[in-house]
C-alpha cells in the first residue's frame, strides 16, 4: 500500500475495553501496509495513563505500526483528542479515526481503508480524494446492532443537522472516518469544536472547501459503556448545531 494512513484512537477512560480491540485493530492494519496508529488519552488522570501506556507497550513489541500513547494534560474532548493525533500524522496521505470501543470491528476499519486505497489506484489521474465517512444504515448487506435510544438520537441528530445546515447526511456521528490530509490542513484553522458536535464542524468544513464526503455503510455492534441522556443531549446536539451555522454563516460572509 503506497498511501500512507496515520490512524487515531481517542481515548478517554478507556483501558478496561480497549485491549480486546487494540490488538485485533492493530493486526488488521499492519496486514495492509501503510498503517501507524496512534491512541490518544484525552486527559484520563495519571493513573488512568499508566493503564493504557502498560497495555500500549506490551503491544509495540509484536505490532509495528502503533506509535506510542500520546497522553493529554487535560480532557480537551473526543475532537480535541482527534485534531491533537492528527497533529502528528508525519506526513501521511490520509487522517483517520476510529472509536476505542470497538463497535466498528478491526475488519471494518481494515475494509475501508482498503477502499481508499484502491479508488485512489484506481482514480490517481482524476485526483479525486474523497472523504469517507463510515454510516450505520442496513443497506448493501451491512448489519447494524444498536441499542433502540441510541438510535433514535442519532435519527434526531441527524434530522437536525440535514435541516438546520441543509447538508444531506444519515449518520454524521459514526466513529470511523477518513479524510484527506491535503483537505483537513485547508480547514483545520476553522475547526472549533471538540466536543460531541466536533464530527458535524469537520463535516462542514470539508464540504464547503469543495472536498466531497462519501458515507460508507458499515456493520456495527453496539457495545455497553456509553450513557445516553435523550432530553439533555438533544438540546446539547441542537446548540452546537445552531453554534456551527452561525460560524458557517460568518464564515461564508467574510470569504
Amino acid at each position: 500500500m503506497n498511501n500512507q494512513f496515520h490512524l487515531v484512537v481517542p481515548c478517554f477512560r478507556e483501558s478496561g475495553r480497549i485491549g480486546g480491540f487494540l490488538p485485533e485493530l492493530c493486526l488488521a492494519v499492519q496486514n495492509l501496509g501503510g498503517v501507524r496508529v496512534q491512541v490518544v488519552d484525552d486527559g484520563s488522570g495519571a493513573d488512568e495513563a499508566q493503564r493504557m501506556g502498560d497495555i500500549i507497550d506490551r503491544l509495540r513489541s509484536s505490532h509495528s505500526c502503533l506509535l506510542s500513547l500520546k497522553v493529554l494534560s487535560k480532557n480537551l474532548g473526543k475532537g480535541g483528542a482527534v485534531y491533537a493525533g492528527w497533529a502528528e500524522h508525519g506526513g501521511a496521505d490520509w487522517l483517520a479515526f476510529v472509536d476505542a470501543d470497538g463497535s466498528c470491528s478491526a475488519a471494518e476499519v481494515a475494509r475501508l481503508i482498503s477502499m481508499t486505497h484502491d479508488r485512489v489506484t484506481r482514480d490517481r489521474m482524476s485526483n479525486d480524494t474523497n472523504a469517507l465517512f463510515a454510516s450505520r444504515v442496513k443497506m448493501l448487506g451491512r448489519r447494524v446492532e444498536r441499542l433502540f435510544k441510541r438510535h433514535l438520537l442519532g435519527r434526531i441528530y441527524a434530522t437536525l443537522v440535514s435541516e438546520i445546515l441543509d447538508i444531506p447526511v444519515y449518520d454524521s456521528q459514526c466513529g470511523l472516518k477518513i479524510i484527506p490530509r491535503r483537505a483537513y490542513e485547508q480547514i483545520k484553522d476553522r475547526l472549533s469544536i471538540h466536543g460531541f458536535a466536533f464530527d458535524v464542524d469537520l463535516m462542514v468544513a470539508l464540504l464547503d472547501s469543495g472536498c466531497r464526503i462519501d458515507e460508507v455503510p458499515i456493520d456495527w455492534k453496539e457495545m455497553q459503556g456509553g450513557t445516553v441522556r435523550l432530553m439533555r443531549d438533544s438540546w446539547l446536539m441542537a446548540r452546537d448545531v445552531m453554534h456551527i451555522r452561525a460560524c458557517r454563516t460568518k464564515f461564508k460572509s467574510t470569504n
